[in-house]
């Protein structure tokens, strides 16, 4: 079976899987600009020298997902099959990057079109560029469900992501981020949608930050808001949104920000006469 090369581009805070104990949507480019979904990937579980971070080349043999009819999903047809390539850096203005992803890849501005596009399953990946972008954030369940989480613990205590693994030994479950993170943005068409981020970075940083903070959530916030609502915004900022299985078909806006990708904005020189 053929490898495919893939940029890893997305990797979403963990959730808990009821079949899976823990997953993380991780999605990429392909060198055409084309995206591909990888899934499931069970990230916390990989050996040391196959855990990715974004922004690195991989190779792995995939295979499409039947019981996905989402175009871009995938499945890695063994996760011992990774191999970590090189990474792709922010040298030059990001040039690497943009190149592949703003100019070999498609770029949606009118959320409208795309939200038919899902409906007609021509894509669950997609690069969005906003006209107009405000950051939010509200409170949320500071606990997983309790069904859910003891699901995970029952598949934990009784074997490993897959039937020939099991679990390492210093895992533990990760912790629910008490805070739903959105950006409220605006089309070309001028209309307005806010989108859930769903992000593994935003995650992790509210953690770090209230970690910084001895535990002050307002403080926390504070540091978060700041990149995300301040710092990103003063980018070149695109969004990388993606459905869920769930909610791909008939969901009446199916897209959720999976990543966020702010490049430095780049001012031409004048050149005086």
């Amino acid at each position: 079976m053929k490898n495919e090369r893939i940029l890893v581009a997305v990797k979403t805070y963990p959730t808990l899987s009821s079949t899976h104990i823990e997953l993380v949507c991780t999605a990429g480019i392909r060198e055409d600009g084309s995206w591909v979904r990888i899934y499931p990937v069970p990230f916390r579980f990989l050996d040391g020298d196959r855990k990715f971070s974004k922004w690195h080349w991989v190779e792995l043999p995939l295979i499409k997902r039947e019981k996905d009819t989402r175009p871009e999903s995938h499945s890695p047809v063994d996760r011992h099959k990774i191999d970590v390539l090189e990474e792709v850096g922010t040298h030059d203005n990001w040039r690497l990057r943009k190149e592949l992803i703003l100019e070999k890849g498609k770029v949606w501005t009118n959320m409208t079109e795309l939200i038919c596009a899902a409906k007609r399953g021509d894509c669950s990946l997609a690069t969005f560029k906003p006209t107009k972008i405000e950051f939010q954030y509200q409170g949320c369940e500071r606990e997983w469900d309790e069904n859910k989480l003891a699901s995970a613990q029952n598949q934990m205590s009784q074997q490993g992501l897959f039937e020939d693994d099991a679990v390492p030994e210093n895992f533990r479950i990760a912790d629910k981020v008490p805070y739903d993170f959105s950006y409220k943005i605006t089309d070309d068409d001028e209309r307005v949608s806010t989108l859930k981020i769903l992000d593994w970075e935003i995650g992790m940083l509210y953690w770090n930050c209230l970690k910084i903070a001895n535990g002050d959530e307002k403080a926390a916030l504070s540091k978060v808001y700041q990149k995300y609502g301040e710092e990103f915004l003063q980018k070149d900022i695109h969004l990388f949104l993606g459905t869920s299985l769930q909610w791909h078909n008939v969901g009446p806006n199916p897209w959720m920000i999976i990543g966020v990708f702010p490049p430095p904005i780049v001012r031409q020189m004048s050149l005086g006469i």
